[in-house]
């Protein structure tokens, strides 16, 4: 296989998928499969046309794509603005996708990335963004997630705890504002839930359920993000609330604790305190606790330190904070958080403007940046 040649013959691929009508993240995807396919097929079978070959498989994988992706929109479309409680009433083939793709033959990383591309319509920026690594690294990991089940007859599905991660990252995504999926992975995840007896499986509707409860309250007319402190608590769904609280009492009654279960217990917590200053931080604290122990997560650890800053103070919560890595994302924006709390206003000006530049979206950014200006403000 000629790598150079494939390297060469890019960029006019590309420059043809555009002319076509192609948006050029989408014309970039399909490139890339053509490329992936071109490595598989070429060797036993060269192309005399290459680059008309490659013009033709990736166009074809464009219109695939586009196909599917108007299909999953049309099924966003015909749900209710909220997923409604209770059972699913239907079920179709996606959740059947999902559990293919997680195929034995992919490490647990590399199937939740093919999935979330595949199945879940996100961009590998996006996949990148959720994993906290280089867009480029990921673009190279679902290309050989690609290439390995190519040739794989899929007559063996994957496991349930790789499927459970795909679903999480979907609704968090889309819980994010940036593609509207949330709604979506609690309908699969209710799916999933009514097929499998697995605490963990209503561990994760649970938290979904209790996130996606204070959504209406996330954002501002505006847009602006509203923390949690500040939000109207008259606008959360209490019966969402009610509904999660009930289906992770009957997960954590069966005494097999896991990681979507600990998270859930977090934010029932939050979702069961009346104001935010009768928030139990206690109980949070020692829930983070479980939580580390389950995964040894810095996120975990940096979420943790947040909880010991309202439980014991915020010193103890800098002192938390200081064991961590300054790498890991919203580590600054803490930090300054922190030394709001703590009276150090000027530190924490300073922070929150380093944390607006490092922000992952532009709403987290917008909110980092006015933080920094209400403080510089009161400091003249």
């Amino acid at each position: 296989m000629d790598e150079l040649l494939l390297r060469s013959l890019t960029p006019g691929v590309l420059a043809v998928l555009v002319r076509r009508g192609a948006d050029f993240a989408a014309a970039e995807d399909a490139v890339q499969d053509a490329l992936v396919e071109a490595v598989r097929v070429w060797p036993s079978e060269a192309p005399p046309d290459p680059k008309g070959w490659l013009v033709t498989v990736a166009w074809r994988r464009f219109l695939d794509a586009t196909r599917a992706d108007a299909s999953r929109r049309r099924r966003e479309d015909r749900l209710d603005e909220e997923p409604a409680p209770g059972p699913a009433p239907t079920v179709d083939d996606t959740l059947q996708l999902y559990f293919l793709c997680a195929h034995p033959s992919l490490t647990p990383s590399s199937a939740v990335a093919l999935t979330l591309r595949a199945v879940g319509g996100l961009t590998t920026r996006q996949i990148a963004r959720a994993y906290l690594v280089p867009e480029a690294t990921m673009a190279q990991r679902i290309s050989r997630a690609k290439r390995t089940v190519s040739g794989v007859r899929f007559d063996r599905h994957g496991n349930v705890s790789t499927v459970l991660r795909v679903l999480y990252l979907v609704f968090n995504e889309g819980y994010s504002g940036d593609v509207d999926l949330a709604a979506e992975a609690i309908r699969l995840t209710r799916q999933l839930a009514a097929a499998i007896d697995h605490p963990e499986v209503a561990g994760l509707l649970a938290l979904m359920l209790l996130h996606h409860a204070r959504r209406a309250s996330r954002t501002a007319p505006d847009g602006s993000l509203v923390p949690l402190a500040e939000q109207d608590r008259g606008r959360w769904d209490t019966g969402m609330i009610a509904e999660g609280v009930g289906i992770l009492q009957a997960a954590l009654a069966r005494d097999r604790l896991g990681e979507f279960q600990a998270q859930a217990a977090v934010a029932a917590l939050h979702a069961d305190a009346p104001t935010a200053e009768e928030t139990d931080w206690v109980q949070i604290v020692e829930w983070y606790d479980e939580l580390a122990g389950l995964t040894d997560s810095p996120v975990v650890r940096l979420n943790r330190a947040v909880a010991v800053g309202e439980a014991d103070g915020p010193r103890a919560g800098l002192a938390e904070l200081a064991a961590l890595s300054d790498a890991l994302p919203r580590h600054t924006a803490v930090a300054a958080y922190l030394h709001e709390r703590d009276g150090d206003l000027p530190t924490a000006a300073r922070l929150y403007a380093e944390a607006a530049h490092k922000a992952p979206t532009l709403a987290e950014r917008d909110h980092l940046t006015r933080q920094a200006a209400r403080l510089n403000a009161n400091l003249r």
